[in-house]
């Protein structure tokens, strides 16, 4: 089966596309490195490694200390798909990303987000 282009991009690149977003809804750098460090585990210096190392998204999550057991409670649709029911689990990593910075980009209250 062939892997998906997303699987190679460069976490480092897509990054600061994160950051944009969520600057542009008056949203912190500071709370998008806190949304990715509650999903994968990672400290903010061992975020910051992996986007200086410029691994790409594959790695990224390969190498996650611990991937938040709470991940599960993460719903919704990001591109058309429900991130529920997605059945590739790197896939489904990625996505689940996607949808916290979606719903910290559009306001809801980071308590929320961090299930």
């Amino acid at each position: 089966m062939p892997t998906h282009r997303i699987y190679a991009m460069k976490f480092a690149n897509v990054y600061p596309l994160y950051v944009q977003k969520a600057e542009r809804k008056n949203r912190t750098q500071e709370e998008v490195d806190q949304v990715i460090c509650w999903l994968t585990g990672y400290t903010q210096a061992g975020l910051q490694q992996q986007i200086e190392q410029g691994n790409d998204f594959e790695t990224f999550f390969a190498q996650a200390p611990a991937m938040n057991p709470n991940r599960s409670l993460i719903k919704g649709v990001v591109c058309g798909v429900r991130v529920e029911e997605i059945e590739d689990p790197l896939m489904q990593q990625i996505r689940y990303l996607d949808k916290l910075i979606d719903e910290l980009a559009k306001g809801k209250a980071l308590e929320k987000i961090l299930r």
